[in-house]
This record gives C-alpha cells, structure tokens and sequence, in this order.
C-alpha cells in the first residue's frame, strides 16, 4: 500500500471515531434534556446539542464518509474476489446514518417541544443500534469474513 492510502485510511479512522463520539453523547444529552425542567438548563443543552450535532457530528460523518469513499473508490478493493466483506460495511455505514438522521430529528423535536420519549428511551437510543454497528464494522474490517 502506499503512503497515501495509509493516510487517507488514517484520517478516515480519525473522522470515524470523531463522529462515533458524537454518536454515543448526543442520545446522553437527550437523557438529561428529558430530565431537564428549568428553561437555563433545556435552553443549554439545546445548545450544546445543536452544536455537537452541526459543529461535529456532522462534518466528522462527512469527512469519514467521503475519506471510505475515496478508498472504496480509488483502490477498488471492491472489485477483488474475497472482498464482500467490505459491502456488509457499506450497509452498516448506511444504517449509521440513518441512526445520524434520526437523532437529527429527536434534536429538532427537543427544540419545538415535540419530544415523546422518556429518559429510559434515550439511555437505550444511547448504546443501542450504535453500538452493535461499531463491533460490526470493526469486526468486519479485522476478520474480512468473505
């Protein structure tokens, strides 16, 4: 492999774990935001969610997204035999962003008033469907099972 692939891979890696922890915060700030009853502590962590989900999240899915792709893309390792492996972690990648999208939306609800799940909701949302995605894809990148 060569320098560029490696650094591509690097930064890609770094985008990915930037995003993820965003991923595992945000549904921890929707806990305490449900919890929230004082206008200071709802309006703070409205903030603090919108700037975690645009200053952060976001750009860092972005970045990883468009790093996976360039490797996907520029060193067709798609296109060798063995290598299916990499299209089950396409699909999750695809499910983490619709995971992305829908927390999006739960941040918007918080917003106009609109939320209709509990504390207990959110501390689920909060390791589930994340966490199995990221063992997934890890997994999938280690073992290249097919």
């Amino acid at each position: 492999m060569d320098t560029a692939y490696l650094w591509i891979k690097t930064f890609h890696i770094v985008f990915v774990v930037s995003w993820y922890a965003g991923l595992f915060y945000l549904p921890r700030l929707f806990v305490y935001h449900s919890l929230a009853s004082d206008p200071v502590g709802i309006e703070r962590l409205q903030t603090q969610e919108r700037k975690l989900y645009w200053g952060i999240m976001t750009p860092a899915a972005v970045i990883a997204i468009a790093l996976g792709l360039v490797m996907w893309l520029g060193y067709p390792m798609w296109k060798l035999p063995g290598n299916g492996w990499i299209h089950a972690k396409a699909s999750l990648v695809l499910i983490l962003v619709a995971v992305h999208v829908y927390l999006g939306k739960l941040m918007i609800d918080f917003r106009h008033g609109r939320n209709r799940h509990g504390h207990v909701f959110y501390r689920w949302l909060n390791e589930i469907p994340a966490l199995p995605i990221l063992i997934g894809a890890v997994a999938l990148v280690i073992f290249k099972p097919f």
